[in-house]
């Protein structure tokens, strides 16, 4: 790759440790040219507050993309509604979190960026806002035209990919249909081969019930969706097993023959994940016109200002960002 990959950040909820994280990423030189969506009184402002020394500088998008000296905060402003004070949240400032992420959706589709990453937001109080915002996967998804994305969490020896993402418990066996697992398989399949460069990706799919159903005894949804949709892409060349038991597929054992397993809802594969490698996990979305990797965690309103927050999650998603990137 000739020339220096162009990745856009949006600052996420301004109350939150997103804008420290941005700050806090500039003393040390990013693998590609760093753009930071934000307020840039904001940026000042919690840099104040952390005693990191910065300098802001807008970024041109005319201009050849070149790394960001160290220090440098290269960024797209984007005005706050009302002045944001560390930890603490303000409905009004959720229309600005909207307009980050719109902003770097927008580059992305005009191929003004190689890449998103995102911090944290608050859904709550976006939904507060009486803004609709299910999450960023979602939103990016809408935003961009697509039908169908997968949201998949990645550590440096796992990934976990969804079936569903964020439903109440009680609505995920009906979302589960032969079609919509199968898109995702099928989303799966594409998205390793074009950006992770794996043409035959081995996929291993969760049973939804205990033991995978046991047979019938313990739930249908095995016997009438999933095994069928497995059965039929193996036909078609996919490298996909299961319905595994999600209590035993997680066995370091087992993870060494799959580079990705498939679970059917939220709480299933992610806790998994998460005490794995919980602060280096990387939350990716497959599926969209553009890559777009995201931290692992949430806003932590308590660490804001502080200097407690570490970078290490964004720092995996930015790098995963560029390897992406490069493999494409």
């Amino acid at each position: 790759m000739n020339k220096c990959p162009r990745v856009v950040i949006t600052s996420g909820e301004p109350a939150g440790i997103g804008p420290d994280l941005c700050i806090q990423l500039a003393k040390t030189q990013q693998p590609c040219e760093l753009l930071i969506i934000a307020d840039p009184e904001l940026l000042q402002q919690r840099a104040d507050i952390l005693g990191i020394a910065i300098t802001l500088e807008q970024a041109d998008l005319a201009q050849k993309s070149q790394v960001v000296p160290e220090n440098v905060i290269r960024y797209i402003p984007v005005d706050l509604a009302v002045k944001s004070q560390a930890g603490n949240l303000d409905r009004r400032n959720a229309e600005y979190v909207l307009n980050t992420l719109q902003t770097a959706l927008d580059g992305c589709l005009l191929n003004q960026f190689d890449a998103m990453v995102t911090a944290p937001v608050h859904k709550g109080i976006i939904n507060e806002a009486d803004s609709v915002f299910t999450g960023h996967t979602e939103f990016l998804a809408d935003g961009a035209g697509i039908d169908k994305v997968v949201m998949m969490l990645a550590t440096p020896s796992l990934r976990v990919a969804l079936v569903t993402t964020h439903l109440p418990l009680i609505e995920v066996s009906p979302a589960i249909t032969q079609q919509s697992l199968t898109q995702v398989i099928e989303i799966i399949q594409q998205s390793f081969t074009i950006q992770f460069g794996l043409k035959q990706p081995r996929i291993a799919v969760c049973g939804l019930n205990p033991h995978a159903g046991e047979g019938g005894h313990l739930g249908s949804e095995e016997i009438d969706v999933i095994i069928p949709v497995i059965e039929r892409l193996k036909q078609q060349g996919l490298n996909v097993s299961g319905p595994w038991p999600a209590d035993t597929v997680f066995v370091k054992e087992k993870l060494q023959d799959f580079d990705v397993i498939l679970a059917m809802y939220h709480d299933q594969g992610l806790p998994v994940l998460k005490h794995q490698g919980f602060g280096q996990a990387v939350n990716v979305t497959l599926g969209l016109p553009f890559i777009r990797t995201s931290v692992d965690h949430g806003t932590a309103l308590d660490l804001v200002g502080t200097g407690k927050a570490t970078t290490t999650s964004l720092q995996a998603a930015i790098d995963m960002a560029v390897d992406m990137i490069k493999i494409r």
